[in-house]
């Protein structure tokens, strides 16, 4: 049993409230700068409080973008974005659930072989084979495509190893029991592992989808038309672009719209989320 010792309980809430204010300040900071005209920014001085072009420095971002700095309406780039985050997530998902699937149910030659190879592509990520990468997307015409900026994305080692693992610690009286009831591989997968899988997917689904929203240096390098870029390069053309100072007012607002799909998946998918990192017995 744990003591109950004020002193204690204070201190841990003054650490717990700290790190919050530690994490969350950069945030208030972003959104305040957002909301200020952009003369506020050239005296030097950070204002803390709300200012009052909030309005005018969204509308103008999402439906006018900075021609300048050959930055398109973000509202664009934020459909991009997401149209390549959820190919890649789908794409994940679906083709490492499946291989896990085969690995697992279904004895051919060399099965852990292959599985192995699949494994070790993690030491490779798209920014080690960048140059033959893009070559072979370069090849097949898909330049300035949401092919190109999602298929050479989609295969992951880890979500096969996870589910792997996790098909690994279902019982084997539930497979032969879909046998008995005269139920295939396919209506076994349906039926009995999906299901079984939710919580997994909905974890995986979190992590994959942040991690293709986050996606920079691979759209950068097979982008060049302005339809298909997405919000991280937008948020460094207008800090580089153009010949004068970055508008750091509508630089702050694009940085807030851009958190705000990753933030919304995980609020509404917290739940499956946690349960699918820390749920061990299905």
């Amino acid at each position: 049993m744990v003591e109950n010792r004020p002193l204690g309980n204070l201190l841990s809430h003054i650490i717990l409230i700290f790190g919050v204010a530690l994490v969350v300040f950069p945030v208030w900071v972003a959104i305040v700068a957002s909301t200020h005209p952009p003369g506020t920014f050239v005296r030097g001085v950070m204002p803390l409080l709300p200012g009052p072009n909030g309005w005018e420095n969204y509308r103008t971002i999402l439906l006018e973008g900075r021609s300048r700095a050959g930055t398109p309406p973000v509202i664009g780039m934020m459909w991009n974005s997401f149209v390549m985050a959820m190919c890649i997530t789908l794409g994940k998902l679906a083709i490492s659930i499946i291989s896990a699937f085969a690995i697992v149910y279904f004895r051919f030659p060399f099965r852990i072989f292959f599985f192995w190879i699949i494994f070790v592509t993690l030491m490779l990520p798209v920014e080690v084979r960048i140059v033959p990468t893009f070559q072979v997307v370069a090849d097949l015409g898909m330049l300035n495509s949401f092919a190109g900026l999602s298929i050479p994305l989609i295969a992951s080692a880890t979500a096969t190893f996870l589910f792997r693992q996790f098909f690994m610690t279902i019982p084997e009286e539930m497979l032969e029991a879909a046998r008995v009831d005269g139920a295939g591989p396919f209506k076994f997968f349906k039926d009995i592992l999906l299901p079984l899988s939710i919580t997994n997917i909905a974890a995986l689904f979190v992590i994959m989808f942040i991690y293709g929203w986050n996606q920079y240096l691979w759209p950068l390098l097979i982008t060049t038309d302005p339809e298909y870029f997405t919000i991280v390069m937008g948020i460094q053309r207008m800090v580089t672009g153009g010949d004068s100072e970055p508008l750091w007012h509508l630089v702050m607002a694009t940085v807030v719209l851009a958190a705000l799909p990753p933030v919304l998946v995980i609020l509404f998918m917290q739940r499956l989320f946690v349960k699918g990192l820390t749920e061990t017995e299905k």
